[in-house]
């Protein structure tokens, strides 16, 4: 597996820890649609959450975060209505970026939530 397959994929599994120590409970990882992926979903009480996770070992190329062009959220928001459309009856929905960063090998972890396109 490529370095950058494995940091992505150690990040994802991060991701999941994290947000089931937030009392999120994870319904899907790497769910797919056609071309489409959303990297975890998850919910917390009554509200769905679509999460993008981007990781990084180091800032020397930008933060993760930076990485999450429109296009990208385009493709978040498209497969959430998918998904949406194929388990219907969620009527809070959220999409949400968390960022990785490995620093001196710890992971540190920015998450963007309520994320939108205007």
């Amino acid at each position: 597996m490529a370095r950058h397959n494995k940091t992505g994929k150690d990040g994802e599994t991060l991701a999941v820890q994290y947000f089931m120590d937030k009392g999120y409970t994870v319904l899907h990882t790497n769910w797919r649609h056609s071309h489409y992926e959303i990297d975890i979903i998850a919910h917390k009480a009554a509200k769905l959450h679509f999460i993008e996770v981007k990781t990084r070992t180091s800032t020397k190329f930008g933060h993760p975060e930076e990485s999450v062009d429109r296009k990208k959220l385009e493709n978040l928001m498209k497969a959430g209505e998918e998904f949406l459309f194929q388990n219907p009856g969620w009527k809070m929905v959220q999409y949400d970026v968390l960022a990785i960063t490995f620093q001196q090998g710890q992971p540190e972890y920015f998450l963007f939530e309520d994320v939108y396109l205007y």
